[in-house]
């Protein structure tokens, strides 16, 4: 039995200003992250009693080198976590999925023998599944969370799975911390909440003591965590993957995924009120869109490059915590993909669905990143505790659309009826049984290792500061804003003191004004010291391509317009607005006092899509009012036709109005501006509806 002495919970987080890591990934221990006031703490071991030396690295064949299976400390830990929930999944349990295909348009054929990437024109099926990361099945939309970006290929070899997120980087270097981290941001375990929110505690005491996580601090506090609409992301593969073409030379390749609609996402205030409004707003929007016939439609794109091109690179690509910049490998479109398809069954087919990493098709292979190598195991091994069976591969949305044949037998759930008595390979009893084949077979890529294995982790994983500096230079003062002020929210929930100090720390290495602004926010007497970093933090070219203001596309496709109307409103003002905005792509809905209808100035009763008090202005891009005098004057006496109207304005919408209306604009104090629009000048309100009034912000809400 173990004597040493129990630290009790007060004692665990009376930590030294002087414990703040150093950012030392080469070996970063337990003992070096966790030094007590108390001086003692537990051992920690295996289930089996066996002490842990090193619970930050996987045993790895050498620096470099792939996740070696006799690791059975990583293999423990990820079991049990990949079993601690029965059934919902333990990560993304809420989510969106849709039918499509997957069409290619330019031929890989050089660097891949997979025929998914070399036959140009060829239409495969896809199920697509976008999700939130931390909350529980049964939570909402719009938290500020990772969204996971989950692609089945029902190829002609077999199923391709890309499983990825709308970041295209990650917390973490390695897979044996897949456990903590999500142990960290879920519900404390001592009470039951946040649900679906990273500001509290036990998430930024491991972030505080994580610097490899920076980078994505930086991504998850920008408005890429709240986005307008699941048609609006972007979606990334995150690690490096291998493409083998027929001669078994190798290239590497990163995904990407890019939306037809471009980039869009709502502001913290907004989204907020979205919760609260429509907790279903994401799967609503997808499922409303794909019924009307407006698609969801993303480019897909690759960059490609070689082991020589990799090692000039300034950073690493095996470390998940690290993206190529498209100016250093640009991205090349080869394809796309459309769903036009919603699920029969939200069960059966959304959430039956089972996607792995490891799921792939001869011509395309695995890197050596440590996190996408514990992924390869991780995920098969959680749908055998998920979907209860080892046969879930049979469920029809798991299945392949070619050909599958081996001798695995029997199992619970087991739905094929195999015939014969032969049930192994090699044999000589039966003639039509499956065999290996080299031919049009998997092959991995020929890659020599070499080197001691051990728990170790190589020093090109150590720079966890400069593409953290680079996101954030790289957005506009809008969005730097924007993430300061997050993270003054996030910390400011935190009880912990030392914790709120740790991450300020941390923020210096970024960018010293950035530091003060966060600082300033939490009214801190002095900024707190930055830690010791193991190399210094490079100085990157900033990347526009890292924003979002300025990837948004000059369009209203896919955007929605509201319409407040009441009893005596001008038809033929509704009508201009309607017709102008359809025309520029955009769906239209009326709402008003009451659902049904209602009767305009002409006498006509006009059909209504929302009544006031449920369809707040929040749910929409940009919103018209039309109102009589009377209208107005009875809505004036509304708060929530108030909030229809201050609640635009706050949230940056171009807002137009006819004469009636003057009087509830003037009440919401709204002043105008370029985006706010007299409706004798429609074609301004639909130049400024395709657009946030990005100058407003600074008059209506203070930032950090």
């Amino acid at each position: 039995m173990n004597k040493e002495k129990t630290t009790s919970g007060s004692e665990i987080h009376k930590q030294k200003k002087d414990s703040i890591p150093t950012g030392d990934s080469q070996r970063a221990t337990s003992g070096e992250l966790h030094q007590m006031a108390g001086g003692e703490h537990q051992t920690l071991t295996t289930n089996q009693g066996v002490a842990i030396s090193d619970n930050q690295n996987s045993l790895r064949a050498n620096l470099r080198g792939p996740t070696l299976l006799e690791d059975f400390i990583l293999r423990e830990k990820i079991t049990h976590f990949d079993h601690e929930r029965i059934p919902e999944r333990i990560v993304h349990a809420r989510g969106t999925g849709a039918h499509g295909f997957f069409e290619l348009t330019a031929s890989l054929k050089n660097y891949t023998t997979a025929i998914i990437l070399t036959e140009v024109g060829e239409k495969t099926p896809v199920f697509t599944r976008i999700s939130t990361v931390a909350g529980g099945a049964g939570s909402v939309d719009t938290p500020r969370d990772v969204r996971g970006f989950a692609v089945k290929f029902y190829t002609k070899e077999g199923n391709w799975d890309l499983v990825g997120n709308n970041i295209p980087v990650f917390f973490i270097q390695d897979a044996i911390k897949f456990p903590d981290l999500i142990h960290a941001v879920k519900m404390e375990p001592d009470r039951g909440f946040p649900q679906s929110a990273s500001g509290h505690d036990t998430f930024w005491d491991f972030i505080s003591l994580t610097p490899e996580s920076m980078h994505m601090v930086m991504w998850i506090m920008s408005d890429r965590t709240l986005p307008r609409s699941l048609r609006m992301i972007e979606g990334f593969g995150v690690h490096s993957f291998r493409l083998i073409n027929n001669s078994g030379q190798s290239t590497f390749v990163k995904f990407h995924w890019r939306p037809k609609l471009g980039l869009q996402s709502t502001i913290w205030d907004e989204t907020v009120k979205i919760c609260g409004a429509d907790q279903d707003f994401h799967r609503r929007d997808m499922f409303e869109a794909i019924t009307a016939g407006n698609f969801p439609e993303w480019e897909f794109a690759v960059q490609l490059f070689t082991q020589e091109e990799a090692d000039r690179f300034p950073f690493d690509h095996l470390d998940a915590t690290k993206l190529i910049p498209e100016e250093l490998v640009p991205l090349k479109v080869i394809g796309r993909m459309v769903l036009d398809r919603w699920p029969n069954n939200f069960f059966a087919e959304t959430e039956q669905v089972a996607y792995c990493p490891a799921n792939v098709v001869p011509g395309i292979d695995f890197s050596n990143d440590p996190l996408l190598q514990g992924r390869l195991f991780s995920y098969l091994d959680t749908q055998l505790s998920r979907l209860g069976s080892s046969n879930s591969h049979q469920i029809p949305i798991n299945a392949p659309k070619c050909p599958f044949s081996n001798q695995q037998r029997d199992g619970h759930m087991q739905m094929e009826q195999p015939t014969g008595r032969v049930a192994y390979e090699p044999n000589s009893l039966s003639g039509n049984s499956p065999r290996e084949s080299s031919a049009l077979s998997f092959h991995s890529a020929a890659v020599a290792e070499i080197g001691e294995k051990g728990r170790i982790r190589a020093e090109s994983f150590s720079d966890h500061y400069s593409q953290a500096r680079q996101f954030y230079l790289s957005q506009t003062s809008y969005e730097q804003a924007h993430i300061a002020s997050a993270l003054v929210f996030e910390l400011s929930k935190v009880e912990h003191p030392h914790i709120r100090e740790a991450m300020v720390g941390h923020l210096r290495h970024i960018d010293e004004d950035f530091a003060n602004r966060v600082a300033t926010g939490l009214a801190f007497d002095k900024i707190p010291d930055a830690p010791e970093v193991a190399v210094p933090v490079q100085e990157m070219k900033p990347s526009p391509a890292l924003q979002i203001i300025g990837k948004m596309k000059d369009t209203l496709m896919g955007r929605v317009i509201g319409i407040l109307i009441a009893s005596g409103s001008d038809g033929a003002v509704i009508e201009k607005i309607k017709k102008a905005a359809t025309n520029a792509g955009a769906t239209v809905k009326i709402v008003a006092p009451k659902v049904g209808s209602a009767k305009l100035a002409n006498g006509m009763l006009l059909a209504v899509d929302g009544q006031l008090a449920g369809t707040p202005s929040v749910l929409f891009d940009a919103v018209a009012i039309i109102l009589s005098d009377e209208g107005a004057k009875a809505l004036s006496m509304e708060s929530a036709a108030i909030d229809f109207v201050r609640d635009a304005y706050g949230h940056l919408k171009a807002i137009a109005f006819d004469k009636g209306a003057q009087a509830l604009i003037k009440i919401a104090n709204v002043t105008q501006d370029a985006g706010v629009v007299d409706t004798n000048n429609i074609d301004a309100f639909i130049t400024a509806a395709k657009i946030r009034q990005w100058d407003r912000e600074k008059s209506v809400r203070t930032l950090a």
